[in-house]
Parts: C-alpha cells; structure tokens; sequence
C-alpha cells in the first residue's frame, strides 16, 4: 500500500501546476517512503487537462482524473479521496497559499490521532476575506456543536480509516474534521503556514459562499442531533 495519497482539486490552476507538483515532490521526496499525487480537475477550460496529463506521463507518483464538466469542489475532493491508495490521505489545494511542506508537520500527529486538521496563522488574505473567515468558522461551530477553528484550511492529513467512513454532499469539503469527530475519530488542529496566491485568482468568493455555507452548517449541525450512538454490554451466543 502506498503510505501517503495527496489529494488535490484542480480547477483553472494552469500556472501553478507545475509549481505545485515541483514543491509537494520536493516536500515528500526522501521522507515519505511512497507517495502519490492525485491531481482531480474539475472540468478546468483553461489547459489545466494537458498539463496534468503532462505530469503524469513524467512522473509516475502523479494520478490524474479528468470530470466531463465542472462538478464543485467537494465533488473534486471526494472523488480523489475515494480514487486515494495511501494509508494516509493529505488534501490541500492546487494555489499553493498552503504550503505542501506542512504536510510532513501534519503526518506527525497520526501517531495520536485519526485527523489532523489546518489552521491557517498569519493569513495573507485580505481584510474582507479574514473578517468573513472568522465570522463564518464561528457561526459554523456555534450551529454544529464543534469547536474548529478554521474548518476552511483545505490543508488536512487523515487515515484511510477516516476517509472510508466519508459519504458527502456538495459544500460537505469544509466540515471534514466535525464529520470525522461525528464518526467517532480523534481530532486535532495544527497550525500551518499560509502565503499570497501566487498566479490566478480565487474561485470562490465572499458572498457566494456565505449563505450556502450557512445552510451547509444548519444539515451538520442537524445529523450531528440525528447520530445515533450506543454501546454493546454483552453479547451471548
């Protein structure tokens, strides 16, 4: 089995592609003993597809997965997680404002727990974007009973365990770690560091994802009341 799967959303990153095959590959070589990355593009129209194949054909740690059209981010992460052969599955994603190097920080707790999970220090957003982050993670943790801090950092280490455990609905990517604790698994935050984007521009905005992301709060928040939860005393045959 492999030891460490990346998963990775592509969507328009034509520019950063080879930077971020260039520095998740320096991050693992030498320290993970086998390690693929799994490039997902999300139906991009920008050549994002020719430079996956174009990695893939190099490297052979690089899996590329092609949708026939735009399908979300969530759909793009689940897809790669569910596509993953590590025993160990890191996401993060494609603009390189997380560095690949964390994942190796992030790898350390799985002695301890199940899902490790970002928290973004220093953030080089900007103040809008930092204000709606803060509001956003607190309105979430207020309605889903968790306490994570910034359930939004796409950068997150966790066991195959964990994943195979993960059935989700469109905007379900940004309550990975409350889905896992719901499930049963230790959780833990760690914090990574966070740089400018550096080519390209982010696909999601303040304002469409505010009032999605809220509803996508109130369902977890809802089948987190629904768990059901139990304990076998005995069982006699």
């Amino acid at each position: 089995m492999v030891e460490l799967s990346v998963v990775v959303p592509i969507y328009n990153e034509k520019e950063n592609l080879y930077h971020l095959h260039e520095a998740i590959t320096a991050a693992l070589k030498g320290h993970i003993e086998s390690y693929e990355i799994v490039l997902v593009n999300d139906g991009s129209t920008d050549g994002s597809a020719n430079i996956i194949n174009e990695l893939a054909a190099k490297d052979p740690a690089v899996k590329g997965i092609h949708f026939e059209r735009n399908c979300g981010q969530t759909a793009a992460i689940y897809c790669g997680i569910k596509r993953a052969e590590g025993k160990y599955i890191a996401s993060i994603d494609g603009d390189l404002q997380t560095d690949p190097g964390d994942i190796l920080i992030l790898m350390k707790y799985m002695e301890n727990y199940d899902f490790a999970n970002g928290m973004r220090v220093k953030r080089r957003d900007t103040l809008v974007k930092k204000i709606s982050s803060k509001v956003g993670n607190g309105v979430r943790n207020w309605i889903t009973g968790d306490n994570i801090q910034d359930t939004g950092c796409p950068m997150k280490v966790f066991k195959r365990e964990v994943a195979e455990t993960f059935f989700l609905f469109e905007g379900f990517h940004r309550f990975l770690p409350t889905i896992a604790r719901m499930n049963g698994f230790k959780v833990t935050e760690v914090p990574v560091r966070h740089r400018e984007r550096m080519y390209g521009k982010s696909k999601y905005g303040v304002l469409n994802r505010a009032f999605v992301g809220l509803m996508d709060a109130i369902v977890i928040g809802w089948l987190r009341k629904r768990m059901i939860r139990y304990q076998v005393r005995e069982e006699v045959r």
